[in-house]
């Protein structure tokens, strides 16, 4: 056998070869007829490019491209592409026609396919978790985009919600997908998620649900579906009165060894609150909040310098706004203190004392 020891080619130039992984399309068409979901999208496209090809090369894309879908005809349009899923060439817009059909008939688009995945799989469990996100938008003619929480930290852009619906592990398989508007909060959101799969769901199973949906009227829903839920809540000044002021670790389960996970049970009537400390999450949001000391000292120490030299506050503390004006007083409690004290006054301020606990 030879072996290659340099290139074939000094000058490496651009040539019309294209690849892409046959493995993920057939995986694609595998499974699109083993869930019959020919039917599924079938009947809200009946004239033109068979929707079916055009879904599946769509699907198979996606799962190969980390880009846009506005590229996905491009990606399709190549005779190979083509080949593979018995499509002829076709236009941007008609592209976009066939995922207007499935936009519109969203609803119905999705209880066909919880339908196949419940009638073709016998799943061991139907615990549930549910959880939102939101996505950002770079145009403005969708009705749906809304300025609110933005969890990719743009607040200058519009955004649209999502809600997703997974059955738990092992199986992982997403079984719910809702859209509200940007500006919508989990709270509210929830409603709509849960609604969208609870008739899907054993009674008793096991709900799990972000924190930012949890709420009474929320969780009175899922009692009320017969099913059960686990969601965390926002500790609070009862809580620290209650559970964390006199929290011992000797009293309290061992619950993870290596993280130091220790927990604690309150039964109610209607349910079960959980309390739990982890040894490595004290050590590191107390490491978190050492460090915001010294940034906080060495901004004060900052100040204290510019009025000792008599000199103007930093930009960086300043308002920089031409259409304000703005006079500054400040002082620094520094001249009086020494760096010990100064730091303990900030180690005050910061440490809640609920550090490690959820």
């Amino acid at each position: 056998m030879k072996m290659q020891t340099s290139l074939r080619t000094e000058l490496i130039t651009p040539n019309e070869n294209i690849s892409f992984p046959i493995g993920t399309i057939l995986a694609v068409q595998k499974y699109y007829g083993r869930l019959g979901l020919s039917a599924v999208f079938g009947k809200h496209k009946a004239r033109g490019r068979d929707i079916n090809s055009l879904i599946e090369a769509l699907v198979s894309y996606r799962l190969t491209e980390n880009r846009s879908i506005t590229k996905a005809a491009d990606w399709i349009n190549r005779r190979e592409v083509l080949e593979s899923f018995n499509l002829k060439p076709f236009e941007q817009r008609t592209f976009y026609r066939a995922l207007e059909a499935i936009g519109e008939n969203r609803l119905e688009v999705i209880a066909d396919i919880q339908d196949a995945l419940f009638q073709t799989y016998d799943f061991e469990h139907t615990n549930a978790n549910l959880d939102w996100t939101s996505l950002v938008l770079y145009g403005d003619k969708c009705p749906l985009g809304k300025y609110g929480y933005s969890r990719d930290h743009r607040p200058d852009k519009k955004q649209i919600n999502v809600g997703v619906c997974e059955l738990s592990k092992p199986i992982n398989i997403p079984v719910g997908l809702t859209i509200q508007a940007g500006n919508v909060n989990d709270q509210v959101h929830f409603e709509d998620t849960f609604n969208q799969v609870k008739d899907r769901l054993h009674p008793g199973s096991m709900v799990v649900i972000d924190q930012g949906a949890n709420r009474r009227e929320n969780l009175e829903c899922v009692e009320h579906s017969k099913l059960k839920y686990l969601t965390a809540r926002q500790l609070n000044k009862s809580d620290e009165a209650t559970w964390i002021k006199g929290f011992d670790k000797t009293r309290a389960e061992l619950v993870d060894e290596n993280r130091g996970v220790y927990g604690l049970k309150k039964r109610f009537p209607s349910r079960f609150n959980y309390l739990y400390f982890s040894e490595q999450l004290y050590e590191q949001q107390i490491e978190s909040k050492h460090r915001k000391v010294e940034r906080l000292l060495f901004e004060a120490e900052k100040i204290q310098r510019c009025i000792e030299n008599n000199r103007g506050l930093p930009k960086k503390y300043r308002i920089n706004n031409p259409l304000i004006d703005c006079e500054y007083t400040y002082q620094t409690k520094l001249a009086s203190l020494s760096e010990s004290e100064a730091k303990a006054i900030l180690k005050e301020a910061s440490i809640t004392g609920r550090e490690g606990f959820f």
